[in-house]
């Protein structure tokens, strides 16, 4: 004898449905919470400053106060800060002992080494292959093809905020090459 269909042997679709929505929403719920912690490893904490800028941040990791800094440096030092992408970049104290509007990507633009500031001679110097550009990063010896990138230095809330340079080139009167 066959069964009747409403017989309560035979679980109605709408449970058979709703079972399978709970064991759907209980493994996406599982993988989701599994991957949380993975993608924000990922993702860099953002440094705050308005407009795509990013507080300079000193060897330490903390962010670079301009009245500590300035009291701490004399007229004509450049000093390396992580800047935008995490670069290294030069802050310059200018001759009247303020912060000068610009910053300068110390990644030699030959290799990519690091170019350390020589004060003795007024320059930047590259240690691996000895190119050389002035003390505004302009390019005055090779083989580095072009002068040092620049970032514009801002004072919000006592921080260094760094944002890109995306306007002419003040030393060449070109447009930038790396934006």
């Amino acid at each position: 004898m066959a069964q009747a269909s409403g017989s309560p042997d035979v679980p109605s679709m709408g449970r058979r449905q709703f079972m399978n929505f709970l064991t759907f929403g209980a493994v996406t719920g599982t993988a989701l919470g599994a991957l949380y912690p993975v993608v924000k490893y990922f993702i860099p904490p953002s440094s705050g400053g308005p407009g795509g800028g990013v507080t300079a941040k000193d060897a330490l990791g903390n962010d670079i106060s301009v009245s500590k800094f300035l009291d701490s440096h004399n007229p004509g030092d450049r000093t390396l800060a992580q800047g935008l992408k995490g670069d290294p970049t030069y802050l310059v104290v200018t001759n009247d002992k303020t912060l000068a509007d610009y910053g300068l990507n110390a990644v030699c633009t030959h290799l990519g080494c690091v170019v350390p500031w020589n004060a003795s001679e007024n320059k930047f110097i590259c240690p691996c292959h000895g190119s050389q550009y002035n003390s505004e990063g302009k390019v005055v010896r090779g083989p580095a093809p072009l002068s040092l990138a620049l970032a514009h230095a801002d004072v919000q809330d006592d921080n260094v905020v760094l944002t890109p340079w995306t306007e002419t080139d003040f030393r060449t009167g070109e447009q930038p090459w790396w934006t």
